[in-house]
């Protein structure tokens, strides 16, 4: 298991991205509008691992309600797997508290499960694998 991104929560991600072009001194490899999530979402590669900016497109969404909570910032940290299926398991078996019953499609050619914060000390944890075949 490693990292695989971490997911920041913004109000724009025009700027958010001449932000952390600014900041990281890179441009994002990838803008992508996840319709099941109400994200527009736009991915750095930093070292090995990534950044997810995430911008709401639904008052309605998880971000949108995160930033009203909480404003902007990092939102969730995500893991590769190489079973999300297996650790699905594993963790239920472990007492984590999962979000999905199942994976579902996310950004990036990823199936993503989330783990309840409040079972991993309040971060919010994302599994993904990448869609094979």
């Amino acid at each position: 298991m490693q990292v695989e991104h971490i997911g920041i929560a913004v109000k724009n991600c025009n700027d958010a991205n001449h932000l952390f072009e600014n900041l990281l001194g890179i441009a994002p490899y990838k803008a992508e509008k996840v319709e099941s999530e109400a994200v527009n979402t736009s991915f750095f590669h930093v070292g090995n691992t990534k950044i997810e900016l995430l911008e709401a497109t639904s008052e309605n969404s998880a971000i949108a309600k995160f930033i009203e909570k909480r404003g902007e910032g990092i939102h969730h940290i995500a893991f590769e797997v190489e079973d999300i299926y297996a650790e699905m398991e594993r963790l239920k078996s472990q007492g984590f508290q999962l979000l999905n019953e199942a994976p579902k499609r996310g950004a990036d050619n990823k199936l993503v499960c989330f783990v309840h914060p409040k079972s991993a000390n309040g971060v919010l944890v994302e599994l993904c694998q990448e869609i094979r075949g």
